[in-house]
């Protein structure tokens, strides 16, 4: 056994973490992101854990609405991360497939998969753990279009940057949706976090989502302006990722770029 060969090859793997953008990811985001969320819920425990009598339909109703947010993001970002594994992007965009057409058959894929992937989980909130997810009522139509627009919207905002970055941003059909956990107050209500977070989460669509299923299961009520203010936001992010995903396929496609994306 020679020390030499171990050193080398130990080096050889860290020389690669400088420049590989999922590597510093895997160091630094998700330790972080992990932290600060978990932190957050710590905190809400501490400070009105004992007056929390629904606590458990908190979060298992936040975890289910998450879960809708992240399946349809990936319904977009990871179908089309599929398309590049399996060298089909080309095959497809020289047919007469036109950009917006092969959008709209992800985000019809998405909605299949919220639609299987929620099915299953609702009802194994009831079957485990005797909690009922439709006890929102009516109201849990205007939540989970919330979350699937915004889950779009980050969806093709991730598709936007793996075509014009390539196979380094591939990363991000995972992380990027994660981003906004903390500051869309999912298992904890916005008074939570600090001043500064919270001004940023009132430009976060799914912070009202999450603050207004909280008030349905406390008091019965539903905020319908939480709702609207939701529906214009995710309204204004959905047009501007949908226009430039269209900017930069163009640029991709005018500069011969789209063969190369995944190699």
């Amino acid at each position: 056994m020679r020390f030499h060969r171990i050193w080398a090859l130990f080096l050889r793997h860290i020389y690669l973490y400088p420049r590989s953008f999922s590597r510093l990811m895997e160091l630094f985001y998700w330790p972080f992101l992990d932290l600060v969320v978990w932190g957050f819920i710590s905190l809400y425990l501490n400070q009105f854990g004992r007056d929390l009598p629904n606590f458990v339909a908190f979060l298992l109703g936040a975890l289910i609405l998450w879960d809708i947010l992240f399946r349809s993001q990936q319904g977009i970002s990871v179908s089309f991360l599929e398309d590049i594994w399996a060298r089909n992007l080309l095959n497809l965009f020289v047919s007469p497939l036109k950009p917006g057409e092969y959008i709209l058959a992800l985000m019809l894929f998405s909605c299949a998969k919220i639609l299987m992937a929620g099915t299953i989980m609702a009802l194994m909130a009831w079957l485990l753990y005797s909690f009922n997810f439709f006890l929102l009522g009516l109201s849990l139509v205007g939540f989970i279009l919330g979350l699937v627009m915004m889950g779009w919207s980050i969806g093709l905002l991730t598709l936007s940057l793996i075509l014009r970055f390539g196979q380094q941003a591939e990363i991000l059909a995972w992380g990027l949706a994660f981003l906004f956990q903390p500051v869309s107050a999912v298992f904890y209500p916005l008074s939570v976090l600090p001043g500064w977070m919270q001004k940023i989460a009132h430009f976060v669509p799914s912070s009202y989502v999450f603050e207004g299923m909280r008030q349905v299961v406390l008091n019965s009520q539903v905020s319908w302006s939480n709702l609207a203010s939701c529906f214009i936001l995710d309204s204004l992010y959905l047009g501007l990722s949908f226009l430039l995903y269209h900017q930069i396929f163009k640029a991709v496609r005018r500069k011969g770029l789209l063969a190369k994306i995944g190699e």
